[in-house]
Formats: C-alpha cells, structure tokens, sequence
C-alpha cells in the first residue's frame, strides 16, 4: 500500500491553526456567535442566515448584492473554521490599543478619556478616510456618547482590539 500523499489547502483556505490565535474563551464567544448567524442549524452561514440575522437584529431590507458580497469574502462555504479564520484575518490587520488611544488622546488635550461626539463626527466625515453619515450612525449606536455628547474612546479602543466592554 502506497503512503498517502498529503493533502494540498485550498488557496486562501481554512487552517486548523486558526484556534490557536485565540483563547479558549474567545473560541467559545466566536462559537456563541456563529450558532445564533447560522439560522438554519447546517454548520454553515450562507446569504438566508445572513438575511435572517440581519432581519432578528432589527434591519429588514438588505440587498441581495451586500449579502453575496459578504458571503463571497470567505474561500468556500463558511463553517465555523472559515469563520473563526476570517476573523482572525480581520483581527490581524487591527492596530495595537495603544496606537488607537494614541489617535484619540491628540484630541482629547485635557487628558479626560473623552472627546465630544460632534467633534469626532465632523473630523471622521472630513479627513483621511471619510466616514459616510450610515458609517457615523452605525458608530454611535454601537458606542453610543454620554448624556453630555461625549464619547468614551479608552472604552471605544478597548471593544475595538478586544471585542467586549471593560467592566
């Protein structure tokens, strides 16, 4: 019997090594996380788990090209390997805390852990790489600013690199 010659991956396919970027806890959200998007329970997340998730999460018309485009970020049909890979790569590209804070900290001279929401609007609508005004609203409703109008960014930076609220 001839040994068996290894597998060649997929280009830009899974790699088992992906659970090693995380800890255990971070596999067990991304799980959490995965299971509620797959709508249908077959292991895989396609365009309908998308609509679906979309539509339990309050957001009813998304076009079918927005949903295709997502689905055809992945290398093949997503199960949760190529999803946990996928954010992986996504996490990759993500700036240390430190540089984050260090872009908010120019604004906030006085040193207080907050800039005002109107004021971070306008220079993420008008610098670099402009935000659309769809950008901003979905921004703010995720890290909403105080009663006063200010946003939390040590909060915002944190959510940003580790993906949850400090307590």
């Amino acid at each position: 019997m001839a040994p068996r010659r290894p597998r060649k991956r997929a280009e830009g396919g899974a790699s088992s090594n992906v659970f090693s970027m995380f800890d255990q806890s971070q596999i067990q959200e991304f799980k959490e996380a995965f299971t509620i998007m797959d709508q249908n329970r077959d292991g895989f997340i396609d365009k309908d788990d998308l609509r679906e998730t979309f539509a339990a999460l309050g957001t009813l018309t998304v076009k079918n090209e927005e949903l295709e485009a997502m689905v055809k970020e992945a290398p093949g049909p997503i199960n949760f390997t190529v999803f946990l890979t996928m954010f992986g790569e996504k996490l990759k590209g993500t700036d240390p805390e430190e540089t984050i804070l260090h872009a908010f900290k120019v604004f906030d001279t006085d040193g207080k852990g907050y800039v005002k929401a109107d004021f971070i609007k306008e220079k993420l609508m008008t610098q670099a790489d402009r935000f659309s005004e769809e950008e901003v609203k979905q921004m703010f409703a995720a890290f909403p600013p105080d009663m006063c109008g200010n946003l939390d960014y040590r909060n915002l930076c944190y959510v940003i690199t580790h993906g949850e609220e400090k307590d």
